[in-house]
């Protein structure tokens, strides 16, 4: 075979398999479909009940897949041979991982020609696990980005191919810096997957001794303890908009707290933590273990998120000072 034939071959197409569910991963999906390489197949978890009528609904990913006519499939597990026999029966070059949400065995790994690649929302290895984004604001870090790098059968561990990065603003949400890790993660997996085909791709192993983990968030982690201080619940409320969206409660009702920002600094203060101080237009000033916190927008239970503003023109008092916000009912 002539250079050129094999530069041709090296060059060709790839038989791209998908593998993602979210909203983040439809980004990297959207740029192979404009790419010259053929997604063949999208691995998604299966439909779930969403919204507040509880009614199942593809996912993201899914819908995007539909909308391009390519097949879908959503196995329960890829542990179980049938499901491996139906990967391998593609005939994959690569296939791309993107919150995906399903552990991908050593076996699934080894099925394309060319490995499995994931797109994956932090600078690796600093947060590796399935809520990067949420703990990067957690921990008050002013970087983040994306890594795209090479799978293999430990948790984020692998080789990293490319790392692209972008600010964390003082006041971005996670719901911030998901889109702007997204707009990073299309033209970088476009890039890494050309240098695999050149050839030219440069593998560049972690540090296991500068890793730090992130745990899947639950729910209950976004319940506000008003004994902290202000610059952590600060940190809470950012990280968990838009999910699960920081709560508390006033009396039997569990409120959400959307946006926050902090009055001053974490000096102590004598009032009850949680104690509503006072109530203007401006936000609903609360004691922490250490500083004030001004909230901004809150959402009662079956309403909308309202403004401090709103919430103090509407005709029915929800909120005054001295009212007192706890962790339980």
């Amino acid at each position: 075979m002539t250079d050129s034939s094999l530069s041709a071959e090296r060059a060709a197409p790839l038989r791209v398999v998908y593998a993602g569910t979210p909203d983040f991963a439809v980004a990297g999906l959207t740029a192979l479909l404009s790419s010259e390489h053929h997604v063949i197949a999208i691995y998604t978890q299966p439909d779930r009940p969403a919204g507040r009528g509880r009614r199942i609904k593809p996912g993201p990913v899914k819908q995007l897949a539909l909308n391009h006519d390519i097949p879908v499939f959503q196995p329960l597990s890829l542990r179980n041979a049938e499901a491996q026999q139906q990967l391998a029966a593609l005939k994959p070059d690569l296939m791309v991982v993107a919150a995906y949400g399903l552990i991908l065995p050593e076996v699934v790994l080894n099925t394309p020609r060319l490995g499995c690649i994931n797109i994956h929302a932090s600078l690796l290895p600093r947060w590796r696990g399935a809520a990067p984004i949420q703990y990067s604001i957690l921990a008050a870090d002013t970087e983040s980005g994306v890594t795209i790098m090479q799978m293999d059968k430990g948790l984020d561990t692998g080789d990293m191919l490319l790392k692209a990065t972008c600010t964390i603003d003082a006041n971005d949400c996670a719901a911030d810096l998901h889109n702007k890790l997204s707009e990073l993660s299309g033209p970088l997996l476009i890039k890494a997957i050309s240098q695999l085909v050149e050839g030219s791709a440069q593998p560049t192993p972690q540090d296991d001794t500068l890793s730090t983990y992130a745990p899947k968030i639950l729910k209950q982690d976004a319940c506000i303890d008003w004994s902290q201080s202000a610059t952590y619940i600060s940190l809470q409320i950012r990280a968990y908009n838009n999910w699960p969206i920081a709560y508390t409660h006033l009396g039997n009702e569990r409120v959400r707290i959307w946006s926050a920002e902090l009055v001053g600094s974490d000096t102590p203060t004598e009032t009850k933590p949680g104690t509503v101080l006072d109530c203007q237009p401006d936000g609903i000033l609360v004691a922490c273990g250490s500083g004030k916190l001004n909230i901004k927008e809150i959402q009662f239970p079956g309403g909308k998120v309202l403004s401090a503003r709103d919430i103090l023109n509407a005709s029915k008092v929800r909120l005054q000072k001295g009212d007192l916000f706890d962790s339980l009912p």
